[in-house]
């Protein structure tokens, strides 16, 4: 029996990958990989690793959950080191639990390699801490896609006078949707709030607004970008540094992980 490694790939910069994660890189026979995931990291596989390609766009997969699901087994039964390379945390919006649940099952021994997710990272590469004594002393993650009833009333009710800030995650398409619920249970329409496209990487946009008018300033940005509501954007103005520094400086060929 072989094992497999569910791997948090981290928000896009590679080197925000974690040690132990690199590590499972470094040693897998096989690598199935996801779409968010910076593809540099992969030149740290070996030459011998099987790439597997499980992305996911809305709407078109490459490979459904329950294939991906088979794969892990199949491949670590063979006695193969395997390495789930998952974007952001796989505990975090990314069913890492789910394939920790198949392998469970099925005897097979895993190990879950936490990593950064989008939520933290890309709102800090934006210059916007998700607490501050003087703003917020609660964060919530939440996604704009679920199979939960994520459309109910008492869900939006809870949200718009609960957390002090939101990370809202895979809500572009709902954004409409998800500021109007927030105003109609309580949140003034002046709040701020945040969307960063592709954040951490050199591709990095961040449009801020609040509620009321935010829909008009972000109509070109499009997924994957977090979103991010609540007093602690004000910041933003203030504590800005990744989109203002050269790219040579944020990205030099040299320091990539390894």
């Amino acid at each position: 029996m072989g094992k497999v490694y569910l791997v948090g790939a981290g928000p896009g910069d590679p080197d925000l990958i974690t040690v132990k994660g690199l590590k499972a890189i470094q040693e897998a026979d096989v690598i199935l990989f996801d779409r968010l995931i910076n593809e540099e990291l992969l030149q740290h596989a070996s030459e011998f690793a099987e790439l597997i390609f499980c992305g996911k766009r809305p709407d078109q997969h490459s490979l459904t959950q329950e294939k991906i699901n088979e794969l892990l087994c199949a491949y670590a039964k063979q006695g193969k080191v395997v390495t789930r390379l998952k974007g952001g945390d796989p505990f975090i919006f990314g069913r890492g639990g789910e394939e920790a649940e198949e392998l469970s099952r099925h005897g097979v021994p895993f190990e879950i390699v936490p990593g950064i997710t989008s939520g933290s990272a890309a709102a800090a590469y934006a210059g916007i801490p998700l607490t501050h004594r003087n703003y917020s002393s609660s964060v919530a993650f939440v996604s704009g896609v679920s199979k939960q009833d994520g459309a109910s009333e008492s869900y939006w009710e809870h949200l718009a006078q609960g957390p002090d800030t939101l990370c809202v995650y895979m809500g572009v398409k709902k954004l409409p949707e998800i500021c109007g619920k927030l105003m109609q249970y309580g949140k003034e329409p002046s709040t701020p709030i945040a969307l960063i496209h592709w954040g951490t990487t050199e591709d990095q946009q961040t449009v801020t607004g609040t509620l009321a008018d935010i829909r008009e300033k972000s109509h070109l940005i499009q997924n994957p970008s977090m979103i991010v509501i609540g007093e602690v954007v004000r910041l933003r103005d203030q504590l800005k540094w990744f989109e203002d520094t050269p790219v040579q400086e944020l990205f030099p060929a040299e320091a990539i992980v390894g």
